[in-house]
Formats: C-alpha cells, sequence, structure tokens
C-alpha cells in the first residue's frame, strides 16, 4: 500500500517538475495583454515618469524612410588621376602619351566611382550623394558618374587615331584604373544612426500619477510599447530592490502541484477504481502533462497559439477509458494549469468549460465513428457561442470579436475528431480498452468468431447465449455491459483445439467414453490454455484474455473429478489434475461471466422449466461456486448477486417459455381431395 502511494506521488512530482519547467517565467510580467484586444484590468496609474517611446508603426516607418531617402557620404581623391597619369607607359612620342592623360583628366572630372555605385545608379537608387569635403557635406547629382570600366568603353570609342589609339590599348589601363569618389562608410553610418535617432526621438513623457491606460480600452500600438516600457522599467526597480525571481517559481511550483494534488484527492476519494489502477493514474497525470506541453509549444510559435490545441480530445479520451464525471475534473485541472499562460484567463477558463462540458455530454458513451464527428460540430457551437457571449460580457459591443478568433476556436474543434486516432494509442501503450474496440470484438464476422462458428457451432450459440445472460445481467449491476458482451463472446474459443470433446459440439459419439477421467479432465480444462495462446495469435486485448483465464476460475471439472472418485473409493483423490489453471474471478464482470456460463451449460439438462426449477437451478450454481471461494477475488457485492440471481432467471423463463399448444385445423373438402394444405402458426 505504502508502495502504491509512493509511486502515485512520484508521478504527480514528476508531472509537476516538467510543467514547471516548462511553465513561462517572465520576470516582471504583472500582466497579460495582447495589442488590438481590450484592456482587462483596472485602470493602470504610473507608479513613476514613464518615457513615451515611439510603437513599432513608428519604428517601421522610419526605417522604410531612411532606406528610401538617405543620402550616403562620398569623398574626392583628387590624386588618382595623378596616380593613374604617372603609371601610363612611355610612349615613343611623347605626344601620344599627354594625349591621353589630357583625356583621363576630362573624364575623371565628372567623377568615376567602383561598380558597386554605378550599379544603384543605373538602377535609381541612388540620384545624388553628399561629398564630404574638409568637413562640410554639399550634395552633388550622379548623372555624370561613371564606372572604370565605363572610362575604358569610352576611351576606346574616342580615340580614333592609329597610333593613339595602339598606345591606348598597350597602356593597359583597366589595372590602372580606379575611382576617385569612394563612399565613406563611417561618416554614413554616423549620419545614418543620427537620422533614425531624430525621427524616432521620445515623443514625451507620461509623468508619475498619469494614466498609463483604462480599463476596457482597446490596446493600441502605442498602448502596447507603454506597457512594455513600463514593464521594463518595473524589473529594472525590482532587480535593484533584490525581488527574488525563486519566489516567482515557488509560486508557480505550488499552483501546479495543488492543482495536480487536488487532481489525486479526488481519484482517492471519488474514483477508488481509477486510483488502484496505477497505469490509470499513469494515463491520466501523462495526459494532463502532454496537452499542457501541447499549449505551451503552439503558443510559442503562433499568436493566441494555446487556443488552437485540441484540449476537448482530454474529455474525450478520460470519457472512452473511464467516465464523465473524472472528464469533467481532469480537464478542469488541464484549464487552470494552462490559464496561467493565456492573455486572459478568464476567457480561456469559460471556453474550455463549455466546451468539455458539451463534448462529455454529447458523447456519453462512444461507439461508432460518427459520434466524434456530430461531438466536434458540438464543441464548434459552444465554443463560438461562449466566445461571443464573453466578448458581449467584456465590452458591450462586438468591437473585439475577430474572425481570425472564430476560426482558431473552429480548427480547435475539428482537430477534436483525432481523439479516434490517440485512443488506439492509448489502447496500445496503456492497455486499456474502450467501448468502439469492444463493439468490433463483439461483431460475429470477426475472424476467430467465425471461425468459432464454423467449427464449433454448439460452441458459439453457446457462447452467445452466455452473452446475453451475462450482459442483461451486467446492466442490471452498473458493470460494463459491452465488455461482458465482448469477453462472453470469446471465453471458450479454446474449444477450437478439440471441438469434439465437448458435450455442445457432439452428434451421439462421445469420444471421451474411451478415456479415463483424468485424460478427459486434462483435455476440458486445457481448453483456458488452449483460448489464451488463441487470444495472442489474435491479438486480443489483455481485458478480454481475462474473460477466458478467469471464466471458470480455480474451479473444478467436477464430472470427471466425481467419476474417477467413484472408479477409485479407496483413495484420496488429489484434485490438482481435475483444477483449472484460475486464477478466480478478480472483476465483477468476470464473476458474472463465470455465473452466467455454468448458469446457462446446467439449465439445457433441466426436464422441466418451471420457474422452480429455474430458480433453483440458478441459486444452487450460483451459491456453490460462492461456497467454494471462486469469487472471494471480485468485487461483487450481496445485494449484486441477489440481482443477477432474478436477471438470470427472468432471462431464462423467457428463453424457455411454454409455447401454445396449436388447434389441428379443420378437414377442407379440398384436403379430403387429396389437395395439399400448409398452415403456418403466427
Amino acid at each position: 500500500m505504502h508502495n502504491g502511494l509512493l509511486k502515485k506521488i512520484l508521478i504527480a512530482l514528476a508531472a509537476t517538475i516538467v510543467i514547471v519547467y516548462f511553465y513561462p517565467h517572465p520576470e516582471a510580467n504583472r500582466f497579460n495583454y495582447e495589442e488590438g484586444r481590450p484592456w482587462n484590468y483596472s485602470k493602470l496609474i504610473a507608479p513613476f515618469d514613464i518615457p513615451v517611446h515611439p510603437d513599432s508603426a513608428t519604428l517601421l516607418a522610419a526605417h522604410d524612410t531612411l532606406e528610401a531617402h538617405f543620402v550616403p557620404i562620398y569623398e574626392l581623391n583628387q590624386l588618382i588621376i595623378d596616380t593613374i597619369v604617372s603609371r601610363l607607359p612611355e610612349a615613343p612620342d611623347k605626344r601620344l602619351r599627354n594625349r591621353l592623360a589630357s583625356e583621363l583628366r576630362t573624364v575623371y572630372a565628372s567623377g568615376v566611382v567602383d561598380m558597386r555605385t554605378k550599379d544603384e545608379i543605373s538602377a535609381g537608387r541612388l540620384p545624388k550623394v553628399r561629398i564630404l569635403d574638409k568637413n562640410v557635406l554639399s550634395e552633388m547629382s550622379t548623372s555624370a558618374f561613371a564606372s572604370p570600366r565605363d572610362v575604358y568603353v569610352y576611351l576606346d570609342s574616342v580615340l580614333t587615331d592609329s597610333a593613339l589609339h595602339q598606345y591606348f590599348v598597350r597602356s593597359k589601363l583597366p589595372s590602372l584604373l580606379l575611382p576617385n569618389y569612394t563612399r565613406n562608410d563611417e561618416e554614413s553610418r554616423r549620419h545614418y544612426e543620427y537620422d533614425y535617432l531624430t525621427l524616432t526621438a521620445d515623443r514625451g513623457i507620461i509623468l508619475q500619477g498619469q494614466t498609463v491606460i483604462d480599463k476596457g480600452a482597446i490596446i493600441t500600438s502605442q498602448d502596447f510599447t507603454n506597457l512594455r516600457t513600463y514593464e521594463t522599467m518595473l524589473a529594472q526597480l525590482n532587480t535593484r530592490q533584490n525581488q527574488s525571481q525563486w519566489l516567482m517559481l515557488l509560486g508557480q511550483a505550488g499552483y501546479v502541484a495543488l492543482l495536480l494534488a487536488s487532481l489525486m484527492v479526488y481519484l482517492y476519494f471519488f474514483c477508488p477504481s481509477i486510483y488502484t489502477n496505477l497505469r490509470a493514474v499513469i494515463f491520466i497525470y501523462c495526459t494532463v502533462t502532454l496537452f499542457f506541453l501541447v499549449g505551451i509549444g503552439l503558443n510559442h510559435f503562433v499568436a493566441q497559439g494555446i487556443y488552437i490545441a485540441p484540449m476537448m480530445i482530454v474529455p474525450i479520451l478520460v470519457l472512452v477509458f473511464f467516465d464523465g464525471r473524472t472528464a469533467l475534473f481532469v480537464t478542469g485541472v488541464l484549464t487552470l494549469i494552462c490559464a496561467g499562460v493565456t492573455s486572459f484567463a478568464l476567457e480561456f477558463i469559460f471556453l474550455q468549460f463549455c466546451a468539455a462540458t458539451a463534448a462529455v455530454f454529447s458523447l456519453r458513451e462512444l461507439s461508432r465513428r460518427a459520434q466524434l464527428l456530430r461531438t466536434s460540430g458540438v464543441v464548434a457551437v459552444s465554443y463560438l457561442l461562449a466566445y461571443v457571449s464573453l466578448e458581449l460580457l467584456m465590452n458591450g459591443s462586438f468591437d473585439g470579436f475577430t474572425w481570425r478568433m472564430v476560426a482558431i476556436l473552429v480548427v480547435n474543434a475539428a482537430l477534436t475528431s483525432m481523439a479516434y486516432i490517440l485512443m488506439f494509442a492509448v489502447e496500445r501503450v496503456f492497455g486499456f480498452i474502450s467501448v468502439v474496440t469492444l463493439v468490433e470484438l463483439a461483431d460475429i464476422n470477426a475472424p476467430l468468431l467465425m471461425r468459432l462458428s464454423n467449427e464449433c457451432p454448439g460452441t458459439f450459440q453457446h457462447s452467445i447465449a452466455v452473452s446475453n445472460l451475462a450482459s442483461d445481467a451486467a446492466a442490471r449491476i452498473g458493470a460494463n455491459v459491452q465488455l461482458v458482451r465482448a469477453g462472453a463472446l470469446y471465453h471458450d474459443v479454446g474449444k477450437l483445439a478439440n471441438p469434439a470433446f465437448f458435450t455442445e459440439n457432439q452428434h451421439g459419439v462421445n469420444p471421451h467414453d474411451a478415456l479415463p477421467p483424468e485424460r478427459s479432465a486434462a483435455i476440458v480444462v486445457n481448453h483456458v490454455n488452449d483460448g489464451l495462446q488463441l487470444a495472442e495469435r489474435a491479438g486480443l486485448p489483455e481485458l478480454i484474455r481475462s474473460f477466458i483465464r478467469e471464466h471458470h476460475g480455480k474451479g473444478v471439472a467436477k464430472y470427471f473429478y466425481l467419476t474417477y472418485c467413484k472408479a477409485h473409493p479407496d483413495e484420496e483423490v488429489d484434485k490438482a489434475p481435475f483444477e483449472y489453471p484460475g486464477p478466480n474471478p478478480r472483476s465483477r464482470e468476470t464473476s458474472v461471466l463465470m455465473m452466467a456460463d455454468a448458469v446457462e451449460a446446467a439449465s439445457r439438462s433441466l426436464q422441466t422449466h418451471t420457474r422452480e426449477a429455474i430458480a433453483e437451478l440458478v441459486n444452487r450454481i450460483i451459491d456453490g461456486q460462492i461456497a467454494d471461494g471462486l469469487h472471494n477475488e471480485s468485487s461483487l457485492a450481496f445485494k449484486d448477486v441477489q440481482t443477477i440471481k432474478d436477471a438470470f432467471i427472468k432471462r431464462l423463463m423467457t428463453i424457455y417459455h411454454s409455447r401454445i399448444a396449436y388447434p389441428t385445423a379443420p378437414k377442407s373438402p379440398q384436403s379430403e381431395s387429396g389437395e395439399a394444405r400448409t398452415d403456418t402458426p403466427q
């Protein structure tokens, strides 16, 4: 007991650590708000002077303006042309060298720039530049600027004299030509930053005691910037005052731990069957943790992403495997944990509460896939109604209503249908079984049942009769009817190994007549292990296998045991060779099946089917099982036993009711004349 409690505490502790680790840990965010949404807190008064920084739109506009209109700064290097001329090679005729130098000076007087600058000029992005000369800036048009390549092409075209052109080619000018106007990056950056600061200067100050934002006001871009400035300054003030962030972390841990502890307390007092099932506890805490992480992840990458997280899968899964009350409580805990992450906790809690309630009451018991589609629609409608109601409650108008939020909620509801896929994953991982799976297993067209019908028709009919008998009793005591129905259909599949050795499949020849009682008992008893092997190969869930394993418990094959005792009256007979492997029934459902199996088989041997005879048979068999201790490990109550007996008696009376004897039809003239007549009783 203490070991089980320790495991549950460790599970809750692990979930708490994971959730708190991924919980947002803002250093000074006292408020949750979004641009374009109403301010849902009381009027905020500035506790200190707050500078009014430009909002994001202003900053973006300033950046775009500078990018479009900023004029870069260039410098003129007047010595470049002299350097180029000095590097010209000697010519046979000095006049050739002087003429080429003169042409170069003429071109360079208009300005030569690098290729990048020339490309910007050609693209129209640089119509003018500012020239820095002795700390004086002057603007200059770039229309006459040329690149070194332009200079070379120009000279190549204008030098028509043959001797001069030959000298031009021999001078290898492409390696000599350099820009005389070069960009001063340092000065350009400094002036750019100065212009940006000028455009983005503070717009004023919110003085201490003035209103930062009123309650219910729509948060504009400027309001959003003011609030961020306020929080930054408050964080700096708190840091200077040595406010411990560990206290905030401790508060978050306490908040999450209390919610998860309340879930454990709920399970202990109101759902002991879940509390004592370690796998069920792990499933619930893992589900809460997983969907919290999904919500956090979506919220990190998408604005209001936590509203997209299909939280309604949680109540559906819990409802499918447990009950509706637990589904609502688990969803409530998950909602409160996630509420601390959202910008509007009241809105989030109300939306999730309405949707979860609608999901649970629209679904109740999932047995067909179409029900999930209907539930998704109901969830979508409940989300939208709750959202509209909140907008009217908080704003008194539709000013804050956004179609984006409507789309998010509709997508959320649509994703709820993924519960069908996750349901099968949960069955495989945790070993649970859903009503959908039980309905599919109970289909008589299932492969194993079809084989049972074809190879063991008597056993198949017996299984159907037991299924009807047991499911009726299960419904009366509040047990899982679908589980009992499916388990009863498969409880005797082990008889497929030796069909002819079981009475219901025999046709006049009994192979047991040629065998000793202990050998016959071994064959009959072994149908339990044979059934388990068949069930394992067919992939039947563990819960269904428990019906095969426990439907005889540790009972004795009494016919062969008594036969052996009569044949050996002087011996002390060992019961072990005649006992079923067990274990005894450990649930109400398997106990009901054991009772129904024995009663249905014995009822076939009754000579008369009066109420007294049936009641005597039912009481004798069930009381005998209880006296043998076969139901000691089950959770059946005494009142359940009596209810089961009454259900069996009523059902058997219906099955074996006396039929009306139809009178013989009087002979007609046609029959006397030899014509055939058929009377069909109605």
